[in-house]
């Protein structure tokens, strides 16, 4: 894994990205800026199709940006990606365990793939399997696992190369209460000790409980940015959701503005 850097973990400067179809040019992110201090919890939020995969699809180097500049642990994602890669974690919205093995070979297999070394990797998989309550359940296949267990185990292999940075993409989306919780703690641990989180969410509570800051992304833009409590007390409502309606409803006839609100 790089060394983390000073100054900001995440920087996102005039982002644009385009998709061509049959149906012409598609505009997704329109000129997106974004900053993430180091060692705090971002929520992206915004409706479906408002961008927030693609945007952590070219966080993640897994897409090209058509314009603007993006550093990720203090590096350029199109200039160095495989340093991004090294100083990263992704835990996206489907879980990327494999069924057929164990949660300690899944782990392992993790492990080598970030050169830990047998040594290493094997200290490595005992050390996350007790973090996440998944000792007793190490040696068992994991398709015998429980959703829930499912997850842990996802982001317990994310953490495998001791990531400065986590994309936690809906992570928590078909979980039970009980586990979803579960998994906030684990975030909050992570942050705790110096983890810097991007995270994009459908559960607008989860925002307001986990996040240092919130940015809406709307129409392929950045249309807000502060902490839970500053944009609640900006539109003057008691939730997130009452933000979120408010920033994303489709607007009236005459509504023509689109100033980006920073609550700061």
């Amino acid at each position: 894994m790089s060394s983390p850097t000073a100054g900001p973990a995440i920087e996102v400067a005039g982002l644009r990205k385009s998709y061509r179809s049959k149906a012409g040019e598609q505009l997704v992110l329109d000129g997106v800026d974004l900053v993430v201090p180091a060692g705090t919890v971002t929520a992206l939020l915004g409706p479906n199709g408002a961008g927030k995969t693609t945007a952590v699809g070219v966080l993640t180097t897994l897409l090209a940006a058509d314009a603007g500049t993006v550093r990720v642990a203090g590096h350029d994602v199109a200039r160095d990606p495989d340093a991004v890669r090294a100083s990263i974690g992704v835990t996206g919205q489907i879980t990327a365990v494999d069924e057929l093995l164990t949660g300690a070979e899944n782990l392992r297999l993790m492990a080598e793939l970030n050169h830990l070394g047998r040594v290493a990797g094997r200290r490595r998989t005992a050390e996350l399997l007790e973090r996440f309550d998944l000792a007793e359940a190490g040696a068992k296949p994991v398709a015998t696992y429980s959703g829930g267990m499912k997850r842990k185990l996802d982001l317990a292999m994310t953490l495998v190369g001791s990531p400065s940075v986590v994309f936690l993409d809906e992570p928590t989306t078909g979980l039970d209460p009980r586990s979803r919780r579960t998994l906030w703690d684990e975030v909050r641990a992570l942050v705790a000790g110096g983890t810097t989180i991007l995270l994009t969410t459908q559960y607008l509570e989860e925002a307001d409980q986990l996040a240092d800051s919130v940015a809406v992304l709307h129409a392929g833009r950045i249309v807000a940015e502060g902490t839970p409590a500053e944009l609640k007390a900006v539109h003057d409502a008691g939730s997130l959701d009452d933000v979120f309606l408010a920033l994303t409803e489709p607007p009236t006839h005459d509504d023509t503005d689109t100033t980006k609100e920073t609550v700061r």
